[in-house]
């Protein structure tokens, strides 16, 4: 089991900048650190094995550890707001979606440490709870009738805490024949003693965390003074809102204000807005949604919902153990901080690697003479894929996968630790996507020796220890680069990348936002070289908020391979405003960025190239100078080829532009790489490549109007033959060529009279 884990206050950080690193230990008291360069993070045997280079920090040395543990669950707080001690009524429009958890909370003010307040709530199967607690102790009335899942109710209870009474009214807002749901119920409890603050969808436990939570979409949630009957509800929701009612009224949060934050507006009298902790689901529509429009800034009266998780995390909150000042003459490139708490058997690992990137300095007057190449690393994938646990959770796996899936130390603490909150692929426990991606947390598999379940045979490397194949092969042959993360191309875009004449990616640059989207396409029109050193690039748009910051936001709306769906009316971000889904739904497809898009997808075998005509195009000599072989990358340690895991190839009618010369195209795939479903309409016969002629990876290239180019393999599986060999192999050799071209300053030809090859 893994005894050891952490994670950094960010992804990148400048020379002279500190770094804080938050370290769980599992056992032991202390653990060691050390900074380290990470050069090669694969420990397959087969290849050039682990590399780091140890970088003197004042992180070198023991540290003090201890036990840090995650408050996971979403909820909304109101501090400052006083006492309900006399009588009261609260309505809401209410959405259950995990009923077989006990113990849901739906208000709460409550004083854990005496048992004393009030608590309105689920237990399990969907019945409503009303706990009062008092100088008699505790007593509590439960609904005679169960909630539905998945379904709207209309919720009021009124409540006289000095007298221990209580009220529950449940009405669906859909009723439906045969069905016994609708609740209308009298209670004598004992009386309540007052209690401070209020919370919704979570309770303030007696050691300061937070619990109970409830799994569900709350809309419309009003309390007003005094005893008051359910069917007042509607008029108090109406605009403009009932005068005479509204003398009665103590609070009103409206879930369709300020959808884009982390507040929760009360446009009652008192204004005592909320707070919302581990970011639930906005954005969401509400029992009111008509259809009528399916995004929320057009129509947020229908968006008065917010969906809570019990398993929604944001920050893990963990305090410091070590901060690392990052020497001032520190070179830009992928760093970790090694921990270590002892030894590691077959039973225990008991080091990590917490990964990070050193980026340039932004300040011009710091930053000196820079290389002309960057690693731009794909932060926003690592984001996406965070914790990523289908193997874990879903069925079928090893089916999709046509291997056994391995299941190491760090598997093994996720399945155990479900409250690490999962990744972009995962579903939450009631089943609802999980839209919402935090870095401020551990995340298992961002990290050097994990090993991924959709790495393929050997390997069995993905997303960042695939990219360290590349960080290995450029130490290797020497080229000195400079490393930015899709981080800080969101917040500085153009002007940061302005500067380098290439840009490399990683292995599966797969997700961007519109400013990163927008950034990238104007330096390739400016003259850029893009070498695209992956596959299935440029596919998902995400969104960042300031709100939520070290968080990031997916919408799977219409298209695309999705493991689960966004709901209808949905699909647009809550922390933008944005349409989400796939770029190429968007008029974006990553033809138009890349050269080539996405066609397959499969995870068993990686096949090889064969060598294509465009290949002996003079316009194609650089490339394969000192390469004559027919058959490119029939090796490599990710699933035993060069083109593998996903695959792009070229389509003029999605925007690869005409001039794209296909030099290789994959061949030999199994009938486990199936063509991606955006790729058809009628499903048809023949998905996998030992069957369809459209599943391949094309190696290509082209110049641009500006006098740049774009190169692209295709494959995620490329940068895992680079080091056959001793890094002498026909994929080494022709990514050495285009990236020695592309450093030449000589502008690639623009016309057919023109030769600047």
């Amino acid at each position: 089991m893994l005894k050891i884990t952490g994670y950094p206050d960010r992804y990148s950080a400048e020379p002279g900048e500190t770094i804080a690193f938050k370290v769980s230990l599992e056992e032991n008291d202390r653990f060691e650190a050390r900074l380290v360069r990470v050069i090669h993070g694969d420990a397959n045997p087969q290849g050039p094995g682990l590399k780091f280079r140890h970088i003197p920090s004042n992180a070198d040395g023991s540290h003090p550890g201890f036990a840090q543990s995650i408050d996971a669950g979403s909820y909304m707080s109101v501090e400052n707001f006083p006492p309900l001690d006399a009588a009261f009524t609260f309505y809401t429009m209410i959405w259950p979606t995990l009923l077989r958890r006990d113990d849901q909370t739906i208000l709460a003010q409550w004083d854990d440490k005496s048992g004393t307040g009030v608590h309105i709530g689920l237990k399990a199967g969907g019945y409503v709870t009303v706990t009062l607690g008092g100088p008699e102790g505790v007593t509590q009335a439960v609904a005679p009738k169960a909630m539905v899942e998945r379904q709207w109710y209309a919720l009021a209870v009124a409540i006289d805490p000095a007298r221990g009474t209580v009220r529950i009214d449940q009405a669906p807002i859909i009723p439906y024949a045969m069905s016994d749901d609708r609740v209308a119920a009298d209670f004598a409890l004992s009386p309540a003693h007052a209690a401070s603050g209020l919370m919704l969808a979570g309770t303030r436990l007696a050691d300061g965390t937070v619990g109970r939570h409830f799994d569900g979409k709350l809309d419309s949630p009003i309390l007003l003074s005094g005893l008051h009957p359910a069917s007042l509800q509607d008029r108090l929701m109406r605009t403009p809102r009932d005068i005479e009612l509204g003398r009665s009224l103590i609070a009103h949060w409206n879930f369709s204000r300020k959808i884009d934050t982390a507040e929760t507006v009360d446009t009652g009298p008192y204004c005592f807005h909320g707070k919302l902790g581990n970011l639930p689901t906005r954005g969401m529509k509400g029992w009111n949604w008509t259809g009528e429009d399916h995004a929320w800034t057009r129509k947020p009266e229908h968006y008065g919902a917010i969906h809570f998780h019990s398993d929604d995390l944001y920050d893990a909150a963990w305090e410091t153990s070590v901060a690392v000042t990052l020497p001032d003459d520190l070179p830009s490139g992928p760093y970790a901080l090694h921990v270590s708490c002892g030894p590691s058997d077959v039973d225990a690992t008991r080091e990590d690697y917490i990964s990070f990137f050193v980026t340039p300095p932004r300040d011009a007057a710091k930053r000196g003479t820079r290389p002309k190449l960057c690693f731009l690393a794909p932060t926003c994938s690592y984001i996406a894929y965070a914790n990523h646990a289908e193997h874990i959770t879903a069925r079928g796996v090893e089916i999709l996968m046509n291997r056994m899936v391995h299941f190491g130390h760090s598997d093994l603490w996720m399945y155990e630790h479900p409250e690490l909150g999962g990744s972009l692929y995962d579903t939450h426990a009631d089943g609802s996507g999980v839209a919402y991606s935090s870095r401020l947390r551990p995340v298992l598999n961002f990290k050097a020796q994990y090993h991924s379940w959709l790495g393929g045979h050997g390997s069995a490397v993905y997303q960042y220890n695939a990219d360290t194949h590349l960080f290995d092969w450029l130490e290797e042959k020497g080229f000195d680069y400079d490393v930015i993360t899709d981080e800080d191309l969101h917040r500085d875009g153009l002007a940061l990348i302005e500067p380098y004449d290439v840009i490399m990616t990683g292995t599966h640059p797969e997700y961007h936002s519109t400013a990163m989207w927008d950034a990238m396409k104007a330096w390739i029109d400016r003259g850029g070289r893009l070498m695209y050193l992956g596959g299935n690039g440029w596919y998902w748009r995400v969104g960042f908020s300031d709100h939520w910051p070290g968080a990031m936001e997916l919408r799977r709306a219409e298209d695309g391979i999705r493991p689960w769906i966004a709901e209808p009316g949905e699909y647009y971000h809550s922390f933008t405003g944005e349409y989400g889904g796939l770029w190429r739904r968007l008029g974006r497809a990553p033809n138009v960025m890349a050269g080539v898009g996405f066609i397959a997808q499969g995870f068993d075998f990686s096949s090889y190239y064969q060598r294509a005509l465009d290949a002996d195009n003079p316009r194609a000599r650089f490339i394969f100078e000192g390469v004559p072989d027919q058959i490119i990358g029939n090796f490599g340690l990710v699933g035993g080829g060069a083109a593998g895991i996903e695959l792009d190839c070229i389509t003029t009618d999605l925007g690869s532009p005409t001039n794209m010369l296909r030099l290789a195209s994959s061949e030999g795939h199994s009938g486990f790489m199936l063509l991606v479903n955006e790729e058809f309409g009628p499903v048809p016969p023949n998905l996998g490549g030992d069957q369809n002629d459209r599943v391949r990876a094309d190696l290509a290239f082209g110049e641009t109007a500006a006098g740049g180019a774009l190169f692209a393999t295709s494959s995620i599986a490329w940068c895992g033959s680079l080091s056959h060999n001793g890094y002498d192999n026909n994929v080494s050799r022709i990514t050495e060529n285009v990236l020695k071209r592309f450093l030449d300053p000589l502008p690639f030809p623009t016309s057919p009279d023109t030769d600047g090859a």
